[in-house]
């Protein structure tokens, strides 16, 4: 029996056959960025994506604040948890508590390439550690009836070769997991920032394919380079999802029009009504103490490439740092671009 039958097969199994969410359209975990108000506007541009958290780590949600790190809308559902850790039994304990709090999936972080995550022993260095990977996914499996899923990248370092990406996938998809979330480059733990790493190695989409090709039981999204409906329509014709990242935030219209095309639905409205919804939005969360500052940098980017942007963006900018109380921010930008 060759390895694609037996992840056929064993799809089949209790422990791996949760669909779960559609993952057709995702969001990427963004450390700084997608928080529970970012996804909230990211929930009103496109209701089908399926939204991921910052990541999370074991630690902080053991040892620190759990309710304030497992917070989220209500709205925001189809979501995932992002958990960084590499102890099998802490990675478990957490799953459940985020079971218990009615996340859709729980994801490991196996793509970082941060300084920190490579001293805490997660994110891309654990890609060396294929066995303690498939420990850790077993684990968390065992612990929760929702799915389980894995983000990851092509290599790390030297160790980067269609080879050993593959063997890595095979090795992790016995623990049962069988969706796996693959960023299209390697991870360079030495000599890079994490911003550069977003960049600088060369993207191998095609290697993504060729994983869903020879491994067909396993459902895989694509992630990386990914900045236009056009381009998320290419994908899909190859892989079973597209996640995408940095465009969804500077550009968060693009939602809007991927929930269109691929799902055949509007938004419920046009930019306008997400300033009113999100004005009201603002106005909630202002009534128990949250900065609309911390609220408005996510919609900076909501007219790119629309003629008034500059002016949306810096009526934002300079306003929001003055005065952190002014709910109606978000309609006097508008106005200030009329």
């Amino acid at each position: 029996m060759g390895f694609t039958e037996k992840v056929v097969k064993s799809s089949r199994m209790d422990k791996t056959n949760r669909q779960g969410p559609d993952r057709t359209l995702t969001v990427a975990p963004m450390m700084d960025w997608t928080d529970r108000h970012c996804r909230y506007f990211h929930r009103l541009l496109a209701p089908s994506a399926l939204l991921y958290t910052e990541m999370v780590t074991t630690g902080a949600i053991i040892h620190g604040d759990t309710d304030r790190y497992l917070a989220y809308n209500r709205e925001e559902h189809p979501l995932a948890l992002q958990l960084g850790g590499s102890d099998p039994g802490d990675l478990a304990s957490c799953a459940r508590l985020a079971e218990q709090r009615g996340f859709d999936e729980i994801n490991l972080n196996v793509g970082c390439p941060s300084d920190r995550v490579q001293k805490g022993r997660f994110g891309a260095c654990l890609m060396l550690e294929p066995g303690l990977v498939k420990d850790c996914m077993s684990a968390m499996l065992d612990a929760v009836d929702i799915p389980v899923t894995i983000k990851t990248r092509l290599g790390v370092d030297d160790h980067y070769s269609y080879e050993f990406v593959r063997d890595f996938v095979e090795e992790v998809s016995r623990s049962g997991c069988d969706v796996f979330i693959m960023h299209a480059r390697k991870a360079v733990l030495a000599g890079l920032s994490p911003k550069q790493n977003r960049d600088v190695p060369p993207l191998h989409h095609d290697w993504v394919y060729r994983l869903k090709q020879e491994i067909p039981g396993l459902e895989i999204v694509i992630n990386g380079g990914i900045d236009s409906l056009e381009t998320a329509q290419s994908h899909l014709e190859y892989v079973d999802g597209v996640m995408l990242g940095r465009a969804a935030y500077h550009n968060p219209w693009v939602l809007a029009e991927c929930q269109r095309a691929l799902f055949n639905q509007l938004p419920d409205t046009d930019r306008n009504g997400i300033i009113e919804q999100m004005t009201a939005y603002i106005e909630k969360q202002a009534g128990v103490g949250v900065a609309v500052k911390h609220i408005s940098r996510h919609l900076l980017g909501l007219f790119q490439g629309i003629p008034g942007a500059r002016v949306w963006r810096r009526y934002i900018s300079e306003t929001a740092w003055r005065d952190d109380k002014n709910t109606q921010l978000l309609k006097q930008a508008l106005e200030a671009m009329k």
